[in-house]
């Protein structure tokens, strides 16, 4: 089974639970790195992401996918909240955060840079635009990662 059907089965299973608990699922991964494979699950709720909170779905979420077996290798459960910092995945995410700091890192330069702070100004398709120094529109296939920028 390919990883984005796993992880689209993986989110039918677990949202119900995690809507039962209160919790918002932010984003849903399945990957292996070093060797070993990792199904993570970042949950939110307003409030915050308490480690009870973490425990409690984890415990529920473990039950439910060892009796409906959906993935075939050993890996290990990880449930956690997505973080101040957190990497922004989708265009939900990018319309979401809007007039947010951004960190942008680029697998291809844009401009000269291959790094860009500012702020998230708009999100299409096929780019986004981030007003630093001055305002940039960077193509989606040139983004490696965008991760929030907040202040503790």
């Amino acid at each position: 089974m390919k990883v984005n059907a796993l992880v689209e089965q993986i989110a039918e299973i677990v949202k119900p639970i995690a809507e039962e608990l209160s919790y918002g699922i932010y984003h849903i991964e399945y990957v292996k790195e070093s060797g070993e494979y990792y199904l993570r699950i970042y949950i939110e709720k307003d409030g915050g992401v308490s480690l009870n909170d973490c425990e409690a779905l984890s415990r529920r979420v473990s039950d439910v996918l060892d009796e409906k077996d959906p993935i075939t290798d050993a890996y290990f459960l990880e449930v956690s909240s997505p973080g101040l910092n957190r990497t922004l995945f989708t265009n939900e995410h990018y319309t979401r955060f809007i007039g947010s700091e951004v960190l942008v890192k680029l697998a291809k330069a844009v401009e000269g840079t291959k790094t860009i702070k500012g702020i998230l100004k708009e999100n299409n398709e096929s780019s986004i635009t981030v007003e630093g120094a001055e305002e940039i529109n960077i193509p989606k296939d040139k983004i490696k990662s965008v991760n929030l920028e907040g202040e503790i």
